[in-house]
């Protein structure tokens, strides 16, 4: 996470198409699709109803749309997430709520 990261603080609700690099932090609402090319972390009060593609996923809020990431998703304890996730790695922690599938793009040996 960089020391410039954008901040949807408390009280503020966006709705739209999001793009571009930085990271992001979600402490409010955001509605619509995003695309970011780094960390997206949502926080325990923030809520997201979007798709989002994105390179690192941290969801400690509430999110409802699918997530495609290239490297990471973490969902803590705190979390709610309804969607489907496309992620090389995907950690669910204990407590979580999670209502969907998880693809992981991992090639399975061949004498299975």
């Amino acid at each position: 996470m960089s020391d410039t990261a954008c901040v949807i603080g408390k009280g503020i609700q966006i709705r739209g198409n999001l793009s571009g690099s930085g990271d992001l932090v979600v402490e409010g609402r955001l509605e619509g699709h995003v695309a970011l090319e780094d960390h997206i972390i949502v926080e325990e009060g923030g809520t997201v109803v979007a798709d989002i593609e994105t390179r690192e996923l941290t969801l400690n809020g509430k999110m409802s749309g699918n997530i495609n990431a290239n490297e990471r998703v973490s969902i803590s304890s705190s979390a709610t997430v309804m969607g489907d996730i496309r992620a090389p790695r995907v950690v669910i922690e204990d407590g979580a709520r999670f209502r969907g599938n998880i693809e992981m793009e991992v090639p399975l040996p061949d004498n299975i």
